[in-house]
């Protein structure tokens, strides 16, 4: 019980929200990034771009650890 941070995670919570329909954002790019990968495999921008995207899809889970592990409460 002493790692639980409400406070931290409701602060977070509209944060995480908008990160979220940005990792929407970035499953499509990753999509249409891994496509052209294949199409092209020369083209390492695609790849850049498909590893950026994976960022954008893993940001609402890394938004609501850093509010829970920074707000002490």
């Amino acid at each position: 019980m002493a790692d639980c941070r409400p406070l931290g995670f409701l602060i977070g919570l509209p944060f995480a929200f908008v990160s979220l329909l940005l990792s929407l954002v970035g499953a499509i790019v990753w999509i249409i990034g891994s496509v052209l990968s294949c199409i092209c495999p020369c083209c390492i921008f695609c790849a850049g771009l498909a590893d950026l995207a994976m960022s954008l899809v893993k940001l609402p889970v890394t938004i609501i650890q850093g509010f829970i592990a920074f707000i002490p409460c």
